[in-house]
């Protein structure tokens, strides 16, 4: 999921670039798509969290 939300938040980014002004309209897909993006990556903690547990896990075994 960590990386999932990484780049996910990376593309839709550059969407909202790509469209401009329009990107930011609630009317838009692409703003609907940049909203859902962020809840991804802050919806299980922060990114910071996430490599904390994850290392965690990681030097547990």
């Amino acid at each position: 999921i960590f990386k999932a939300a990484e780049v996910t938040s990376f593309v839709l980014d550059r969407a909202v670039q790509i469209h401009g002004g329009s990107g930011y309209m609630r009317d838009t897909e692409v703003n609907r798509l940049y909203r859902t993006g962020r809840v991804l990556e802050v919806g299980a903690g922060t990114q910071e969290v996430r490599k904390l547990i994850i290392s965690g896990e990681l030097l547990k075994n």
